[in-house]
């Protein structure tokens, strides 16, 4: 059985994150998807409704997958280095796979969601409709 595992902060979850959850639910028999609490980032939602906006989106997915999703060479780099730090920590049980956003999503990140949000901009091709309400609630933007 092939085991995975995709961290992120995913704050707020976006289609590319969504993209990147879907191709590798394909790729391995279990995913878990793992929401992380990054004490230096300021986010816009809890841990605790981060983990409930993955959950409401894996129960009509059925997925329970070291998968990063990356979006740009800087990604990589960065990435690159917490993979061989793992690999090294775990006496070379632990593998790293990199799974590249889908074209249509690389530009997307978080931060540029929240960003055009907090200026009421359109984010309905960026997140999910349920998650577009969720973002613009928090800042306050009748939509």
């Amino acid at each position: 059985m092939s085991k995975a595992i995709y961290p992120g902060s995913f704050d707020p979850m976006t289609c590319g994150h969504l993209d990147v959850i879907r191709r590798s639910s394909e790729i391995f028999d279990e995913l878990i998807v793992c929401v992380l609490n990054n004490v230096n980032k300021t986010t816009l939602f809890s841990v605790e409704e981060r983990v409930n906006i993955l959950i409401d989106y894996a129960k009509s997915k059925n997925i329970h997958v070291v998968v990063r999703g990356l979006r740009a060479i800087t990604d990589f780099e960065y990435e690159l280095q917490i993979a061989q730090t793992n690999r090294k920590l775990s006496g070379d049980w632990l593998d790293t796979m990199f799974l590249t956003t889908s074209l249509e999503y690389a530009y997307l990140s978080s931060s540029t969601v929240k960003e055009i949000a907090s200026f009421a901009g359109d984010i309905s091709e960026c997140v999910p409709d349920f998650v577009a309400e969720m973002v613009y609630e928090k800042y306050g933007v009748k939509r």
